[in-house]
C-alpha cells in the first residue's frame, strides 16, 4: 500500500522550518523511531550537508533518525535499510538531475512496497509522473522530465491565484491551462501554501488550510477543501 504525504511548502511566515506540518508528519510516520533516507538534491543556495543538518535537526526533534542520501556508498543498501523516504524542496530540475542518476527505480520500488514517502515543494513534484508543473527555472538539464510516477496526476505546489499589479506575466491558472492543452489526458492539482495531500493506498485527502483546485483540459475547475474525498484522482 502506497503511503505519501505531499506538502506544498515547508515553512510559513513567522514559523520554523517544517513547523506547520509537524503534527501531520508525526501522525503519518507514527511513534516508532524510523530511519528516514533524506534526499537533499533540490538544495541550490545551500550545500547538501547544510540541508541535511537542517532536516535532521527537525526530524530528530520529532523522534526520527535521518540518513543523508548524498553520503551513502551504496544506493541499494541505503534504500533497503531505510524505513521511510523524504525528498526536500528547492529546484526541481536539479533534483531530477540527481535522482535520475541511479535512484528512480529504487525509490519507486521502495514506495510501492509500502515505505512512507514525504516530499515538500520539489519533493512533491518528484512524486508526479513528470516535473512539468513545477514553478522552477530549468537551471540544469536533467536526462528527461520523467519523475517517480508514484501518483497518476500532476501537482502544482505553492498554488496561488494572486496577481501582481502592473505585471504582465501569465497567472498560475493560465500556465496550468497551457500545460493541459499540451497534455490533455493529465489532471493537475494545485496545492496552496499550508496544504498537503495525504495518500493511504486508494484513499487521498487534503489537509491543512484553504482548498485545492483540480484542473482538467476542457472541464470546469473543481475545488476541494479539508478532508474531502479525493480518491477518484488516484484511479
Amino acid at each position: 500500500m502506497k503511503r505519501l504525504l505531499l506538502l506544498s511548502n515547508s515553512t510559513m511566515p513567522d514559523d520554523q522550518f517544517l513547523g506547520w506540518p509537524e503534527a501531520y508528519i508525526k501522525s503519518f510516520f507514527g511513534e516508532k523511531r524510523l530511519k528516514i533516507l533524506f534526499f537533499p538534491y533540490a538544495g541550490v543556495t545551500f550545500s547538501f550537508d547544510e540541508y541535511f543538518d537542517k532536516v535532521s535537526e527537525r526530524f530528530d526533534a520529532m523522534g526520527y533518525e535521518v540518513i543523508p542520501a548524498h553520503r551513502v556508498e551504496s544506493k541499494e543498501k541505503a534504500l533497503s535499510e531505510a524505513d521511510a523516504l523524504a525528498v526536500g524542496g528547492g529546484n526541481t530540475f536539479q533534483l531530477a538531475d540527481h535522482l535520475q542518476k541511479g535512484w528512480i527505480e529504487g525509490i519507486r520500488k521502495k514506495v510501492e512496497e509500502g515505505a512512507p514517502y514525504i516530499g515538500w515543494s520539489a519533493g512533491s513534484n518528484a512524486a508526479c509522473p513528470t516535473l512539468k508543473t513545477t514553478n522552477d527555472m530549468p537551471i540544469v538539464e536533467p536526462q528527461s522530465f520523467k519523475m517517480l510516477d508514484l501518483i497518476p496526476f500532476q501537482i502544482n505546489p505553492h498554488y496561488t491565484e494572486s496577481t501582481i499589479p502592473n505585471h504582465g506575466g501569465e497567472t498560475r491558472p493560465l500556465r496550468i491551462k497551457e500545460f493541459l492543452l499540451a497534455n490533455p489526458s493529465m489532471a493537475v492539482i494545485g496545492v496552496p501554501e499550508g496544504g498537503l495531500l495525504q495518500i493511504e493506498g486508494g484513499s487521498m485527502r487534503y489537509k491543512g488550510i484553504g482548498a485545492v483546485r483540480v484542473f482538467q483540459n476542457g472541464k470546469e475547475v473543481e475545488t476541494y477543501t479539508v478532508d474531502d474525498d479525493l480518491d477518484r484522482w488516484l484511479k
